[in-house]
């Protein structure tokens, strides 16, 4: 955690994502606006400049940092720590990882940033594999589900130490006392599902986490745990099946209101609800998706991001930053070994 007394460094890549640079440098200016933190963009200075200049976005609280050339989404992720080292995402986790930033924020490939934070950022010592913790809506509050997509294969100790680091980002930024660590299952009785899943729960039993055991898909959106155990593979699944029926019902909602002159007069009457109810379930108010296990704050935010999810995702930033998620976790696995 760092002293009152000091900036704290955030590090964004300014042409990841599918409305970039736009949006991102919107987004900084806002963010710039709300917090004391030094904004940092990452990318070609030139297209920078021009870009907030033909859009009347002020860069006087805005650092750039030149970087020429783009990562695009359909290059190898792999690439990003082989030929595209110049590229705006590689270079800002190279700052990250050189200690000229604090946090990194991008919305290009998660493949290629899970891959970069991986083997230039690294891991915490004793952490098996970085994941990536998403913040969704339930009716109870906001809950963390993880593995989003960062592990298709995982060892039980992987599930074991997503269940850790979800337990403390919920304590840190969430403001839990003891979160309710979950592990997704096809049932709820101990003795359910696949090797992985029985050996996984046997370990996170024993864990010093708030383990509460199996639950199947369906309960987490009406509440009960504050953190979502699973492997990557299950959890891309559950995270993308719950955005798309999110928006079908949002979808869905909306027509009923707009049938006829009868259906609108009663959407007037209830629009104030209609709108805490849509913010309420909007996943993206949380700002990004964080990459534990990283030495350093990694956000991923969703390549479609606007100016205010981005602006969101640099505040989430600032407060793993300012609450030490990192340095907690660390603290767990002070003793362990860091394996491939």
């Amino acid at each position: 955690m760092k002293g009152l007394s000091y900036m704290t460094r955030i590090i964004l890549d300014a042409f990841g994502g599918d409305n970039a640079p736009l949006s991102i440098l919107q987004g900084c200016e806002i963010a710039a606006e709300e917090t004391d933190a030094e904004i940092t963009v990452c990318g070609d200075t030139a297209k920078i400049r021009d870009c907030a200049e033909d859009n009347g976005v002020n860069l006087a609280n805005i650092r750039i940092m030149n970087a020429p050339d783009i990562f695009e989404m359909d290059d190898e992720p792999g690439e990003i720590i082989k030929s595209k080292k110049n590229t705006s995402m590689a270079v800002g986790l190279a700052a990250l990882a050189a200690g000229n930033g604090d946090a990194f924020i991008s919305a290009g490939s998660t493949g290629a940033l899970t891959i970069g934070a991986t083997f230039i950022v690294k891991r915490i010592r004793g952490i098996k594999r970085v994941a990536i913790g998403t913040i969704l809506p339930s009716n109870e509050g906001p809950y963390m589900l993880i593995d989003c997509g960062a592990n298709a294969e995982c060892r039980p100790e992987m599930l074991y130490q997503f269940g850790l680091m979800g337990d403390v980002y919920m304590k840190k930024i969430m403001k839990r006392t003891s979160p309710k660590v979950a592990l997704l299952n096809i049932g709820t009785e101990d003795t359910k599902g696949d090797t992985l899943r029985q050996e996984a729960f046997e370990m996170m039993r024993g864990a010093g986490y708030n383990f509460i055991g199996n639950v199947e898909a369906r309960t987490p959106p009406y509440g009960g745990c504050d953190v979502l155990v699973a492997d990557g593979f299950a959890g891309n699944i559950y995270l993308k099946l719950t955005e798309g029926l999110a928006g079908a019902m949002l979808q869905n909602i909306k027509e009923i209101f707009s049938k006829s002159v009868v259906s609108k007069l009663a959407a007037s009457m209830v629009m104030g609800g209609l709108r805490a109810f849509k913010k309420k379930m909007d996943y993206s108010e949380y700002g990004g998706a964080l990459l534990l296990g990283c030495a350093k704050p990694v956000i991923k935010i969703h390549g479609s991001a606007n100016a205010k999810n981005v602006k969101l995702a640099v505040l989430q930033a600032v407060d793993c930053v300012e609450n030490g998620v990192v340095e907690e976790i660390a603290k767990g696995f002070e003793s362990g070994k860091t394996d491939d």
